[in-house]
């Protein structure tokens, strides 16, 4: 055996027994995103993300919509406000909820009305504390109110 071949064999065992670290996935759960009527160019989507470690939301796309960002809506000296924001932290271990009237994904000039009962793709994009990025792709319900969580549905507020 050609000593390139012995050296390639030894590198490709070595590559395969050395434990591999893969980022693990965020955890994205109850999300959805808002229908639209038509003419409508804007709505939000909106979930709850858990990550193993520390990580930040960096970006979000999907071919439903022309532009895609991270907004917050807070209120700020009696008049609700929202804005643009570069990044959202996630904490590890530490659910983040996007929901409306918070931190929610503003997805504008829309390509075709969202309707109920269909599905949005989304790419969600997220950077560790070494700055690797991840890409995540979800299907998430189109509807015109926040789905029922379980165990909720007996409520009466």
């Amino acid at each position: 055996m050609s000593t390139f071949l012995r050296l390639s064999s030894c590198l490709l065992a070595a590559a395969l027994s050395s434990p591999v670290t893969a980022q693990t996935a965020v955890k994205v759960e109850s999300a959805w995103a808002r229908a639209t009527v038509q003419g409508q160019q804007a709505t939000g989507a909106f979930m709850k993300l858990t990550a193993p470690q520390a990580t930040r939301l960096v970006a979000v796309s999907t071919p439903a919509a022309g532009v895609a960002e991270i907004h917050e809506m807070k209120m700020d000296g009696g008049v609700m406000k929202m804005r643009a924001m570069p990044v959202l932290d996630l904490p590890a271990n530490q659910a983040v909820e996007l929901k409306p009237g918070s931190y929610h994904l503003m997805l504008m000039d829309l390509k075709t009305p969202l309707m109920k009962d269909s599905s949005l793709a989304l790419t969600l994009t997220f950077k560790d504390a070494k700055g690797v990025e991840s890409k995540q792709q979800i299907n998430v319900p189109v509807s015109s109110a926040a789905p029922a969580q379980p165990g909720h549905s007996d409520h009466k507020h």
